[in-house]
């Protein structure tokens, strides 16, 4: 039984760190994914990595090829604006039913993880980016945060996990956009606290399609 557990948790650990590679840029969009490398990389064995990119693969965050192995899935354009639309979908939803039903804990959860998000999006600001990822992570907590009052474990699951696809893009495609997405969030936390919704759902509208145009301005994707 105690091996069962070690082996499920090593599993779990490493599929943990790999899907946050992805996600973080760190394993870019189109790159192989050679079993004997990551096995070095990830201290996992060749099976627990094949289970690992097989789960990975029907996230959409990797494409297994059959025999030819894994890569990272590709990045385009047309992928940012399909995932940008179901983001906004699910969270106008979710917003709508936290506004409804968020008491003063949500409220509490809500201003904490804006407070965090804040002291990071003037760190960006300041032009220092090595704790990028630390901003994506309090900015990932606070659109969650706005959500969790929606009464559905299932819906926040799906916009999590929509959430981090559009994430993959902001940390590999896009940059910090400045006093822009900050006032953004504020305008959002003013909204939620006011039981605003038809404020929050067009900033939070604004606010995606602002993410999406920043990064085909910028041009990095094809």
């Amino acid at each position: 039984m105690l091996q069962e557990i070690t082996n499920e948790t090593i599993a779990e650990s490493g599929y943990r760190r790999i899907r946050a590679d992805i996600i973080f840029g760190r394993l870019a969009p189109g790159q192989k994914l050679k079993l004997e490398s990551l096995k070095e990389s990830y201290e996992t064995s060749i099976s627990t990595l094949r289970e690992i990119l097989n789960r990975l693969s029907s996230e959409g965050l990797v494409v297994a090829e059959g025999q030819r192995g894994f890569e990272v899935s590709p990045m385009s354009v047309a992928d940012l604006k399909e995932i940008a639309a179901l983001r906004l979908l699910l969270e106008t939803h979710a917003l709508e039913q936290s506004f409804a039903y968020g008491e003063v804990e949500w409220e509490a959860r809500l201003v904490s993880a804006h407070y965090k998000l804040a002291r990071m999006e003037k760190v960006m600001a300041s032009g220092d980016t090595t704790k990028a990822e630390d901003w994506k992570r309090y900015d990932w907590e606070f659109h969650q945060a706005l959500i969790s009052a929606c009464g559905s474990k299932l819906l926040m699951e799906t916009h999590s996990a929509v959430f981090d696809k559009y994430l993959r893009y902001q940390m590999v495609a896009l940059s910090y956009r400045g006093d822009v997405a900050a006032n953004e969030h504020q305008q959002l936390l003013d909204a939620a606290l006011k039981r605003d919704g038809d404020t929050a759902k067009r900033v939070l509208a604004l606010h995606i399609q602002g993410g999406v145009e920043h990064a085909l301005a910028k041009g990095s994707l094809s």
